[in-house]
């Protein structure tokens, strides 16, 4: 019995040695990356909202047209707000300085009659005053030439306020009701979404007849043909990447395929809830049919080495050991490191043979 035990022991440890997988350290070229991941958008690509609620009653434009700066996008029923500018207009006409002149003539003509009166009272004070200090007529009536010179003054000064104060407010108000009837136009074009850009019409999320509200986007315009990548990286990776560096991009629309990018801007605001930032990254080598909000998949490139010892990753035991044929463990130090490989710094040679730790 004792014997068979024996046997069965050997031929475990013998079937487990055959099951070390045995490599050697090699040279070539090791590329460290990070992983992000993104979406494809267009340039310029926005959201459009409307300024106002209402009923859709015309949408001029379809997906996948392209439009000018200003187009009209989606018409909205704007009845009220046509009646208001009507009014505002009606408003304006009426309280115009041009539709008021006769009453400033009127006020004008009460001027010159005052100031006419107001001469022959100034000639009939002077007179009266002469004859007063010739002894001719009596104190009275000097007195009376006086007071009535004094109210011609008066009359006088208060027809040139009247003038003034009524070309005042006709002034006020029409230039009060030309900007009533400019906010009206401005709000009578709100029921027009119109594009801020020379783009293309990528969405378009209502239909003709239906309701649209102020928060909630109605329609997506970008630039047509120019796209960029906005690619999502971890918080621990960011501080390695930096501008212009290498971006490798696959997509599921194009399996098997690898295209180039670089990086061109890292926004430096980390979005709380997903623990990222954003990177945006243009394409070097590009697919060629590209399409808004496709997904995709991207390593950026940190640092390469042409000439680096390196052994697969699933070799090392830790981060800082292997184990040799011997079944001896050996510190070594790494560097770079991908997906599959890891540079080996010190610590082993080329002529060295490690096995693959047991699972």
């Amino acid at each position: 019995m004792r014997t068979i035990q024996l046997l069965a022991v050997l031929f475990l440890l013998a079937s487990c040695k055959g099951k070390w997988e045995k490599t050697q350290p090699s040279v070539g070229k090791i590329t460290e990356s990070v992983y992000a991941s993104g979406i494809i958008k267009a340039r310029r690509q926005y959201q459009v909202f409307s300024r106002v609620n209402g009923l859709i009653v015309s949408i001029p434009v379809t997906e996948g047209d392209t439009v000018r700066k200003g187009a009209p996008i989606i018409i909205i029923r704007n009845e009220t707000a046509k009646l208001n500018t009507e009014n505002a207009a009606i408003a304006a006409d009426y309280n115009s300085v041009k539709a008021n002149a006769d009453k400033l003539n009127e006020l004008r003509v009460n001027i010159d009659l005052a100031r006419i009166k107001l001469n022959n009272d100034s000639l009939t004070l002077s007179r009266q005053r002469r004859l007063w200090e010739q002894r001719i007529g009596s104190q009275q009536q000097l007195e009376q030439a006086e007071l009535a010179y004094k109210n011609s003054v008066t009359a006088y000064d208060v027809a040139i306020f009247k003038y003034n104060d009524l070309q005042k407010q006709l002034n006020f108000a029409a230039k009060q009701s030309g900007k009533n009837l400019e906010i009206s136009h401005t709000q009578n074009d709100d029921y027009i979404v119109r594009s801020d850009i020379d783009g293309k019409v990528y969405s378009i999320a209502p239909k003709n007849g239906e309701m649209v509200t102020t928060q909630s986007p109605i329609a997506v315009i970008g630039d047509a043909g120019n796209y960029y990548l906005e690619l999502q990286a971890d918080e621990y990776d960011i501080a390695r990447i930096r501008l212009g560096q290498k971006v490798y991009v696959t997509l599921d629309s194009y399996r098997g395929k690898v295209f180039e990018a670089v990086v061109e801007k890292i926004y430096p605001m980390m979005n709380e809830k997903s623990r990222s930032f954003t990177v945006d990254a243009h394409f070097t080598t590009a697919p060629p049919v590209v399409y808004p909000n496709l997904t995709l998949e991207a390593n950026i490139e940190i640092q390469t080495k042409e000439h680096a010892l390196t052994i697969p990753r699933n070799y090392l035991l830790g981060e800082d050991e292997v184990m040799l044929e011997n079944k001896e463990r050996k510190k070594v130090v790494t560097g770079v490191k991908d997906y599959q490989q890891v540079e080996i710094v010190s610590g082993l040679t080329a002529n060295d043979v490690i096995i693959k730790p047991a699972p």
